[in-house]
């Protein structure tokens, strides 16, 4: 059997996807051939993992002949494939699958993709609005009508390259940070959009939060970033005013080295970004800020987390730049509120291990 997925175009929706991907080769053995169609930047997530054959990538409106539309229909069917499933929810590839040629194509039926599949999915709408429900589990939904089992359950799973693990090697020793078990991870940002994002906590109180914890605790802060991050986790770290946090900004930037950091950190704590999905992949306890976004879209059943939110009359509105401009679903989660977060997940490991983490008094 030949299989082409097409995966989801963003980094924490990639991490929800594994589950799904464990579900099929479990099922469809190692006799299948996958293929992945993803864009190129989110390769990198999946790095070290072993479940597809080979990649497409694709990158609408890329003046990269080999990452237009056109050549990734040419490739698709070439390779004569039974099945198309897609992870993705858009019109656009909706088409891309039914001009693939496979003979099944799944995939969820909204945006006038219905005529297009042959195996579909509807989310379910109360008032006009999609009711908020586990992507990861949806996307087991899509693989159960390629005949997974439906009640297989399997984890988030991802792995890092030996490149990865060099890269944090290097970031350590540059950044002269100690045993990983005495490192914090933030990820303060909401992807697009950096500082100015919806789903960002307020440098002000991220650098806040990170001098306390650096002070109060026998803890090193190491703050994540993306390329179009790294000016403000500098500044973060610049206004913490503490010798022991430290910001990537000066480093050479992947995903596979944000992968890599998070797996040998103590704790992490973020918004509701992508990378926050790493820690729930790698187990690694997890202290998640939510704003805009409503937590059922992104519960990953991660058993080692809090996770904190202010209701606001407006919200969740699931919209990536504040509509009102007055951002208080994060403005208004104080740092004490989260800094007393912290401690009682810190706390909780504390009691659950033999390497205290130096509660304060």
């Amino acid at each position: 059997m030949k299989l082409a997925i097409f995966l989801p175009n963003w980094v924490g929706d990639v991490v929800m996807a594994t589950p799904t991907l464990q579900a099929l080769r479990s099922h469809l053995g190692s006799d299948a051939s996958f293929i992945g169609v993803m864009r190129p930047g989110v390769t990198d997530v999946l790095g070290g993992t072993r479940w597809f054959d080979r990649q497409f990538l694709y990158q609408p409106g890329s003046k990269n002949p080999r990452l237009t539309s056109r050549n990734l229909v040419r490739c698709l069917r070439q390779e004569r494939l039974d099945s198309v499933l897609l992870l993705t929810n858009s019109l656009r590839t909706g088409i891309l699958g039914w001009l693939s040629g496979a003979r099944k194509r799944v995939g969820y039926a909204h945006y006038g993709r219905g005529p297009l599949l042959t195996e579909k999915l509807r989310f379910k709408k109360k008032g006009g609005r999609f009711v908020p429900a586990p992507t990861m589990s949806g996307y087991l939904k899509l693989a159960h009508l390629l005949g997974c089992p439906t009640e297989a359950s399997w984890p988030l799973h991802l792995e890092t390259t030996a490149e990865d693990e060099a890269a944090a090697d290097r970031a350590w020793e540059r950044l002269h940070l100690p045993d990983p078990r005495k490192v914090v991870v933030f990820h303060n940002a909401g992807g697009r959009g950096g500082a100015a994002s919806a789903k960002a906590w307020p440098m002000e109180y991220a650098a806040q939060l990170a001098s306390r914890v650096a002070t109060d605790f026998d803890l090193s802060v190491l703050i994540l970033c993306g390329p179009e991050e790294r000016a403000t986790a500098a500044e973060t770290a610049l206004r913490a005013k503490h010798p022991r946090v430290k910001s990537l900004a000066d480093q050479s930037l992947s995903l596979g080295l944000s992968k890599a950091c998070v797996r040998r950190s103590r704790v992490m704590v973020s918004s509701d970004s992508g990378p926050r999905h790493f820690a729930a992949a790698f187990g690694v306890p997890l202290l998640t800020l939510f704003g805009p976004t409503h937590r059922a879209w992104g519960d990953t059943q991660h058993t080692r987390t809090i996770e904190l939110e202010h209701g606001v009359p407006c919200g969740p509105c699931m919209q990536k730049v504040c509509p009102l401009g007055h951002h208080r679903c994060m403005r208004e989660l104080s740092v004490d509120r989260v800094y007393r977060a912290f401690t009682q997940l810190v706390e909780k490991l504390s009691c659950d291990s033999e390497t205290p983490l130096g509660i304060p008094a």
